[in-house]
């Protein structure tokens, strides 16, 4: 399984995902989707941006975690982890 570190790299600098959708250019959206590990594609053009940005290496926002079981199907359950707390009043 893949884990992307950038919600943890954008606290450590203490910016919001607004300051790094404006400061390379990434769509908001897709700044989210990384931030809240729910997506399974990124380019490497935005991963080159974003650590050109953030000025850090790509070990640094990407880690590779051995799968164990039960995590097949961990991106679907963050997605609606998400939506759940969207949807709550």
């Amino acid at each position: 399984m893949i884990r992307i570190l950038l919600s943890t790299r954008l606290g450590e600098l203490r910016w919001t995902q607004a300051d790094l959708a404006r400061k390379t250019g990434i769509r908001p959206n897709t700044i989210s989707d990384l931030y809240h590990e729910i997506t399974d594609r990124v380019s490497l053009e935005q991963l080159d941006k974003i650590c050109e940005v953030l000025n850090c290496d790509l070990t640094d926002l990407l880690v590779r975690m051995p799968n164990e079981p039960g995590t097949k199907n961990l991106l679907p359950q963050k997605m609606n982890t998400l939506e759940a707390s969207l949807l709550k009043p």
